[in-house]
């Protein structure tokens, strides 16, 4: 697998990181405060809670980043 290109600006590049590892941190969050609390849920985070929430912080970078991405491609 090659590496990504990196864009022309360094600053736009490192906002495009600290976005992705936002919206990584916030579906991971989300996800385990659903199974930690919940009702009717057993209240314990087990792994595969973690690995769903896991699972779901990726879908959210990607869902977050794939626009971003598509206006990155389009412009140049």
């Amino acid at each position: 697998m090659t590496p990504e290109t990196s864009s022309q600006d360094p600053v736009q590049e490192a906002r495009h990181r600290r976005a992705g590892i936002i919206a990584f941190a916030i579906g991971a969050t989300a996800s385990l405060a659903f199974f930690a609390f919940f009702p009717g849920l057993p209240h314990v985070i087990d792994w595969g809670a973690i690995l769903v929430s896991l699972a779901v912080g990726a879908l959210t970078r990607w869902a977050w980043l794939a626009p971003a991405g598509r206006k990155r491609t389009s412009v140049g």
